[in-house]
């Protein structure tokens, strides 16, 4: 497999490796279940006041101006991601617990990107766009 890849790295030259890059989110809640990893709250299920955007729950924030007809309203959720919240959505859920999490995850045929990710609904181009402006 190795040969597959140009291992040379000139000078000045930076290079990531991502171990888990294959994983899917699945597999990366069963193993922090294996290992009893500590989470922050944020990724469990908890009320929030939200509002809807082009299908998708957004928190309510100083960094979002909601449009003339969103109005805001509180709904139990959870982040399958953790992100900018101006561009990471949140999905109703009663996944309080890392064995809920997993059982939804499970029967979940949505991608976690697919569901929370807002800009991707505003272009295919949007994350690049963040990056040339500095995002990362």
């Amino acid at each position: 497999m190795w040969n597959l890849y140009n291992g040379k790295v000139k000078q000045g030259e930076n290079i990531r490796v991502f171990p888990i890059s294959n994983w899917a989110e699945l597999d990366i809640w069963q193993y922090i279940a294996e290992e009893n990893i500590a989470l922050p709250g944020v990724y469990f299920a908890h009320e929030r006041e939200v509002f809807e955007r082009d299908g998708m729950l957004l928190a309510v924030s100083e960094y979002i101006s909601l449009m003339d007809d969103e109005k805001p309203f509180v709904e139990k959720v959870r982040y399958r991601t953790v992100g900018d919240m101006s561009c990471t959505g949140a999905v109703e859920s009663d996944a309080d617990t890392l064995d809920k999490i997993i059982e939804e995850v499970s029967a979940t045929r949505i991608t976690e990107r697919g569901a929370t990710r807002a800009d991707d609904r505003v272009s295919e181009a949007a994350m690049e766009d963040r990056k040339k402006k500095g995002y990362f």
